[in-house]
């Protein structure tokens, strides 16, 4: 099976970002694809919150998301829509991933676990839990591309949710992201090999790419990444549309040259020793 991986420059215009998702079923469609997997923050992508505060709503008022659940079912494709910002009924937003099926129907929802707060040496302060709430479960779905564990962005460097993904029976890791230039330079491609390597899975990371017009900078390099760690696709830094194979029988021969799921042990109490 085919998968399409979009790379975007989300805006602070959830009107353009919804014309780009669209557009994007519709060559992902063309191309042989049975499933497109779009980035982080697909529906708007603004740090001034004040501004952001204006577009961002509920999950069932948002225009992006229904652009794209119309668009999914005329096409007859399966979207993971990577993630969206959406106000929860307490004020607060959720970053949630959403899965919509070839008839425009809700599948899954996964709310970002783990939250990006954090400043770095180039003089980056990032805040994600001043506005957003973390999700509360970990999610998989069957798809037509196999059973797929959903995370988003900082999940990454969690290696127990992936862990608790495979052992659900996942196959395949979404992991749609904005990631900083300086963090996707040291860690990106090594963490998304790692995360599949560990699990012997498939990993699909659609990412932001380039500068936005809210003045951030995101490092791009969607991957297609498979269960030996080798990369299938990589986007590189400007926007683009991609496409990866996806064969379960590669699952099934990695995990048998390296049975490390069924190896698995509970980890026993740690012994502090003196």
């Amino acid at each position: 099976m085919r998968a399409a991986l979009l790379q975007m420059t989300s805006g602070i215009d959830p009107q353009e970002n919804g014309r780009t998702l669209t557009d994007a079923i519709a060559r992902a469609k063309a191309g042989g694809a049975a499933m497109l997997f779009t980035p982080e923050m697909s529906n708007i992508l603004d740090r001034d919150r004040a501004r952001a505060a204006q577009a961002i709503v509920a999950e069932e008022d948002d225009r992006v998301l229904a652009a794209v659940r119309d668009a999914a079912a005329r096409a007859g494709l399966w979207v993971h829509l990577g993630s969206i910002a959406v106000r929860g009924p307490d004020g607060r937003y959720a970053n949630r991933g959403i899965v919509i099926d070839d008839n425009g129907n809700i599948r899954a929802r996964y709310d970002k676990l783990h939250l990006f707060d954090v400043d770095l040496p180039t003089g980056e302060s990032w805040r994600e839990s001043n506005a957003y709430a973390p999700g509360d479960r970990a999610v998989v779905v069957d798809t037509p591309l196999g059973r797929l564990g959903l995370s988003i962005c900082y999940d990454l460097r969690f290696p127990d949710l992936y862990r608790a993904l495979s052992d659900a029976g996942a196959t395949i890791f979404a992991i749609p992201a904005a990631f900083t230039v300086p963090t996707g330079k040291a860690h990106w491609h090594v963490m998304m090999r790692a995360r599949a390597i560990e699990a012997g899975a498939y990993v699909l990371a659609a990412a932001q790419a380039g500068t936005h017009s809210d003045g951030r900078v995101t490092y791009g390099h969607s991957l297609s990444v498979d269960p030996w760690g080798e990369v299938l696709c990589d986007l590189g830094p400007e926007p683009a549309l991609d496409f990866a194979e996806i064969d379960p029988a590669r699952v099934a021969d990695v995990r048998t040259r390296i049975p490390v799921l069924r190896h698995r042990r509970a980890i026993p109490p740690v012994e502090v020793a003196e």
